[in-house]
């Protein structure tokens, strides 16, 4: 596919992948984005559920992270290869090094990077959260991002996610995404 920009000056010859900690906002700022630039939206954790026919939570549960791994890196490769698409990805998918490798190659990823009182703030409201259901859910929180922090920093491209309201957030990846377009042109 050619490169073609659109009204917002944003490419949109390869898929679009939100990568960062849950709660950083990347569905929601992911929904937002897709419709600005007219791109399909993908959910990867979503689409992970529909193929499974259980939630996230019950495969951790049932079949363990690993498991769950792969079939995300299956998912999310099945979603790229359809692309140009914008594409939420689970917190720990770009932690994944396979995952991760066709991420940089065939996409533009966008690290959303949120400190940890918004993402607590955020995580704390709901209890969906397999990996955050521990005796010590804020020390788990905060030992993830020691984790992750060093990884996602590989992403093309960093975008803070505060408090701002989302539609802030968007505006944001929207010039990022804009401006490595203008800077990769001869």
């Amino acid at each position: 596919m050619k490169n073609v920009k659109t009204d917002h000056n944003v490419p949109v010859d390869r898929s679009i992948v939100l990568v960062g900690m849950m709660g950083a906002g990347k569905s929601a700022v992911g929904r937002q984005l897709a419709q600005r630039i007219g791109l399909p939206f993908a959910d990867a954790d979503h689409e992970i559920e529909q193929a499974a026919d259980c939630s996230v939570a019950e495969i951790f549960e049932q079949f363990g992270e690993e498991y769950f791994r792969a079939g995300e890196r299956r998912v999310i490769a099945r979603l790229v290869e359809a692309g140009p698409i914008v594409l939420a990805t689970g917190g720990g998918a770009f932690i994944d090094p396979a995952t991760r490798a066709l991420l940089l190659e065939q996409t533009i990823t966008v690290w959303l990077n949120a400190e940890f009182d918004v993402l607590w703030e955020r995580v704390s409201k709901r209890s969906h959260r397999p990996l955050l259901r521990t005796q010590d859910p804020q020390g788990t929180l905060r030992k993830l991002m020691e984790e992750r922090y060093p990884i996602y920093e590989q992403a093309h491209l960093t975008v803070i996610s505060d408090r701002a309201p989302k539609e802030q957030t968007v505006l944001r990846v929207m010039e990022a995404l804009s401006a490595q377009s203008e800077s990769g042109k001869e």
